[in-house]
Parts: structure tokens; C-alpha cells; sequence
């Protein structure tokens, strides 16, 4: 397959990784020009070292060292990080092809296909994750769990205690829970697409 097409077809599939999956169903802007730059940065870079004489590797491991930095800087889920390799992996699978004419198009096929399932909103809907401030400092583990699914409504499958003060009776605490079969979990307006 010809560069310039593996390259259109490199835009195409971050262009529907990021407006198509991420974007609709997590509405954060920042975090689009983020995708966009990181692929197209890798894409451009990827693409003028494989035909270069220094070794692909070393850009390769230059954007791993930059990613980890970019990485750091700013409080992204873990979704949001998937986000970021699969935009990275499909700036490098363009430029770097090297085999079977199908092959970089079925990869980035199955990026896209994997992201737009695994980050699915009907996947594990009736489960959800929150952290909460509550006005006691509960310090007995079974105590907790209950007063948690009293609030919550639901099944409280991990209470972890991020901070227990005693002086101002407040207790900061991360919920994973469920709902009952049928309900979902609560979420921010425009979320689920």
C-alpha cells in the first residue's frame, strides 16, 4: 500500500477513534487535541525515520520517554490512557508497515474495534466507581461498607479509605460497587453514547 494512503488511512482511523469513540462518550476537548497531536506527531516522525538512516527505535523510544512525561503531567483515568497508546499505536503501525498489504489496516481495525468495545457504555453499566466525603470518620471496615450501601443504593464490592480525620469527623473514601441487575449506574449527562 502506497505511504500517502497508509498515512490518509492513519487520519481516517484517529479521526473515528476521537470524535467517534472518545469525545461523544467522554466530552473532554483537552484531551482531543491531545490525541490528535500525539498520533499525527508520531505519525510524522515515524514516517520520516523509516526511511532514514538512523534507526526507527531510536524515535520510537524518544515518543515512549515523551509519552511517559506527558503522561505525568496531568490526572488521566484509565481509559483515557488507552486512549493515549491507541492513538500512539496507530501514528507508528502507518509509517512503520512492513509486511502483508492487509495487515496495518486489519491492526488498526482491531484497535478501533477493541476500543469502541471495551469502553462500550452498556459494558458492566451497572457498575460504577466514586469518591466520597462523608461528614464521620468511620474507622471499622463493616461499618463502612454498610453506611456506603445505604447511601449508594448499591452492592459495595471494595471500600479502600483515602483519608480518616479524626479531628473533623470526615472520612474520604473510593466506592466500587453495583447496582441490581436491570439498574445502571448513575452518570454525567451525555456520557453513554
Amino acid at each position: 500500500m502506497p505511504r500517502l494512503a497508509m498515512f490518509a488511512l492513519d487520519l481516517v482511523a484517529v479521526s473515528v477513534l476521537v470524535f467517534g469513540l472518545y469525545f461523544p462518550r467522554h466530552r473532554r476537548r483537552d484531551l482531543v487535541v491531545a490525541y490528535l497531536g500525539v498520533n499525527v506527531g508520531v505519525l510524522a516522525v515515524a514516517g520520516s525515520l523509516s526511511s532514514s538512516t538512523v534507526g526507527a527505535g531510536l524515535g520510537l523510544g524518544l515518543f515512549g520517554v515523551l509519552s511517559i512525561i506527558r503522561l505525568r503531567s496531568t490526572e488521566l483515568d484509565q481509559h483515557e490512557v488507552a486512549y493515549y497508546f491507541s492513538a500512539l499505536a496507530l501514528g507508528i503501525l502507518g509509517p512503520l508497515s512492513g509486511g502483508e498489504q492487509w495487515l496495518v489496516p486489519a491492526l488498526m481495525g482491531l484497535i478501533l474495534t477493541v476500543m469502541y468495545l471495551g469502553d462500550h457504555p452498556r459494558l458492566f453499566r451497572s457498575y460504577g466507581r466514586q469518591v466520597l466525603v462523608l461528614d464521620s470518620a468511620v474507622t471499622d471496615p463493616l461499618t463502612l461498607t454498610v453506611q456506603l450501601e445505604g447511601i449508594l443504593g448499591a452492592r459495595v464490592h471494595k471500600a479502600t479509605v483515602e483519608r480518616l480525620d479524626l479531628v473533623n469527623e470526615t472520612t474520604v473514601v473510593e466506592v466500587r460497587y453495583s447496582y441490581a441487575q436491570g439498574r445502571k449506574a448513575p452518570t454525567l449527562a451525555g456520557a453513554n453514547r
